[in-house]
């Protein structure tokens, strides 16, 4: 069986997505491609091996000989794409966030459950082989009870007025930093606690890009039903200290961490051991293991129900920041 997909926005990030498709030629095809930019569209089906062109999403879904859609979309146009794909039957891969608000979330569970058709969330770090080794070695109880961990995501982003286009409006973003970059470290904290939040601390700081709406940084405290307690530090402002990991997690007999391509195991009182793992190229793993879950029928590692999860936490930081106080979940 091969999967037709149909890619529902053609900027920037669409090109890693397609990448991935083309990785799996005998699994996935792109055959059709939707954009408001002709440009833009056309660019893409040529590289795509010749997709058919739509303008709008909407008529992809009606004419497009399609069996799933990814949606690249910026991120306020999310929720009435994925609603209208669950609608139309088709399998779902979405980028980041799944949407902007809970009353939204809440439609897209509605349409997705009665369709009876796969969302999956483009939570591409969850393909880092480091990512799922920890996760591996937190339930086999290896550090007994998580105590704490920590998730980090920032780079120095140069962006400008002129350049940013929609992510400076938070009409168009949701907010600013944290619901775009800043939701790959909250996903990856709540895959690693594997664990219910249960209220949400934040700090938001605008450093440098001031011309933004948003916050071009934060830091959000996240406590869990089971007692641990998470840090996620990201940002646009500044690229990360050196040796700062990509996370960490420490419970009662030891602790691990991890720069993202290797991940070092400690056991308390024992000589700390480091497993390398080859690289790997996210986005396009992402787009790859989708295409494999619709073929097996496997539920993805996270659908719009942690999907859900995170925008729960998203939101939470952004009224802590807001209030000034803990938000309970």
């Amino acid at each position: 069986m091969t999967v037709s997909i149909g890619l529902v926005g053609c900027g920037n990030i669409s090109r890693a997505h397609l990448s991935g498709y083309l990785g799996v030629p005998e699994q996935a095809a792109v055959t059709a491609v939707a954009d408001v930019d002709p440009v833009a569209a056309t660019e893409r089906a040529q590289q795509a091996g010749g997709a058919e062109v739509f303008d709008s999403y909407q008529r992809l879904l009606d004419e497009g000989d399609i069996d799933a859609v990814d949606i690249c979309l910026p991120h306020h146009l999310h929720a009435d794409a994925v609603i209208a794909a669950a609608e139309a039957g088709k399998h779902i891969l979405c980028e980041k966030p799944l949407c902007l608000t809970l009353d939204e979330a809440e439609r897209i569970a509605d349409a997705v459950e009665a369709a009876g058709v796969t969302l999956m969330c483009a939570h591409n770090q969850l393909t880092l082989p480091a990512v799922a080794h920890a996760r591996e070695l937190i339930d086999s109880g290896a550090l007994g009870r998580v105590y704490e961990l920590r998730t980090t995501d920032s780079f120095f982003n140069d962006f400008d007025p002129a350049t940013m286009g929609w992510r400076a409006h938070a009409a168009t973003s949701g907010g600013g930093e944290l619901i775009d970059t800043g939701y790959h470290p909250t996903y990856l904290l709540l895959y690693l606690a594997s664990g219910r939040p249960s209220a949400v601390t934040s700090m938001l700081s605008t450093h440098r890009l001031k011309f933004m709406e948003g916050e071009d940084s934060a830091r959000v405290l996240v406590r869990f039903a089971d007692g641990a307690v998470g840090e996620v530090v990201t940002s646009w402002a500044y690229e990360t200290a050196p040796y700062t990991g990509k996370f960490s997690v420490v419970g009662e007999l030891g602790g691990l961490w991890s720069d993202g391509a290797t991940l070092c195991h400690k056991a308390r009182g024992k000589a700390a051991t480091t497993v390398s793992f080859p690289a790997v190229d996210s986005i396009p793993a992402v787009c790859a293991d989708f295409v494999r879950r619709i073929r097996d029928g496997e539920r993805p590692v996270h659908t719009h129900e942690e999907g859900t999860d995170v925008l729960k936490v998203i939101l939470a930081a952004y009224r802590s920041a807001r209030e000034k106080r803990e938000i309970g979940l």
